[in-house]
């Protein structure tokens, strides 16, 4: 697929209806448990705050948030935070994150394609694979580029098709196959995907391939925290009658087991995903 294909847009002949699409996403999401497994991933919040140079005083927006690891990285470096998404009950999470450190940070229900926002309202804007997930990829970049001042910053961290989430991605797919037309979300861990979405907009853009270490007990045991609490995977597997669901799951036991670093005793799988960070044009 070219780097430059451009995400269809709803309403034209053929084109996925996002509307309907968000909505089972947002279903999706707010199943199971997500803050279980977003609570592991704080590291890279912590990353991603230092990587976009977060600094105190600063106004910055977290967009799909989740449970809010980038939101608490930001809050703690003294800036002035803004926590979105689209699932109140992952706000609420971070909420009580915040709370739980003495951290002032103001939590908003937003859709990240649209959000309810003022044109240059913040110095920066993280997301940690949330707007990654955004079914409409163009106005979910707009939508990043519209609120930031002029030479604001955009830090994500975006999961890439060849690493274990994008595998997941893909073997999920071939048991529950994603909408006609919906471009894949690991698309936003390609550096050269990313610099085309952001386009002229961007003065300069940074980009580093990283990893993150899921470590669990066994195989078994990831699958059942994943099935448990991971919203595209609790789902795929609510899709499935007895033996397509058998038939996943031996073959996420195959991927964890060829990925697993840890040997036998344990599981660690790398997973790899972009850091980057754009610079948003000063005029």
């Amino acid at each position: 697929m070219s780097n430059t294909t451009p995400t269809p847009q709803a309403g034209t002949a053929g084109a996925p209806d996002y509307a309907a699409i968000k909505q089972r996403q947002q279903a999706g999401w707010a199943s199971g448990d997500f803050a279980v497994i977003g609570v592991t991933l704080q590291p890279v919040g912590e990353s991603l705050a230092e990587a976009a140079d977060i600094r105190a005083n600063e106004d910055v927006i977290d967009i799909a948030a989740g449970n809010g690891n980038a939101t608490l990285a930001a809050a703690r470096r003294f800036a002035r935070v803004v926590s979105t998404d689209y699932v109140p009950a992952l706000l609420d999470k971070g909420r009580a994150r915040a709370g739980a450190e003495g951290l002032a940070v103001t939590f908003r229900v937003a859709d990240a394609e649209a959000l309810p926002f003022a044109d240059a309202s913040f110095d920066a804007a993280l997301s940690t694979f949330g707007v990654m997930f955004t079914p409409d990829h163009r106005r979910a970049a707009s939508e990043m580029l519209r609120v930031l001042r002029p030479g604001g910053r955009i830090g994500m961290a975006n999961w890439t098709p060849d690493g274990f989430i994008g595998q997941l991605f893909k073997t999920i797919g071939t048991y529950v196959p994603p909408p006609p037309g919906v471009v894949s979300p690991a698309r936003w861990g390609e550096e050269a995907y990313v610099r085309d979405l952001f386009g002229q907009a961007a003065e300069q853009m940074h980009s580093q391939r990283k990893v993150f270490h899921f470590r669990y007990a066994s195989a078994h045991h990831w699958v059942q925290v994943f099935r448990d609490y991971y919203g595209p995977v609790h789902k795929a597997f609510a899709a499935l009658d007895a033996a397509g669901a058998e038939a996943l799951e031996q073959e996420l036991f195959a991927l964890l087991e060829r990925l697993n670093t840890a040997g036998t005793d344990s599981l660690v799988v790398p997973g790899e995903y972009l850091e980057v960070i754009v610079d948003k044009r000063r005029s």
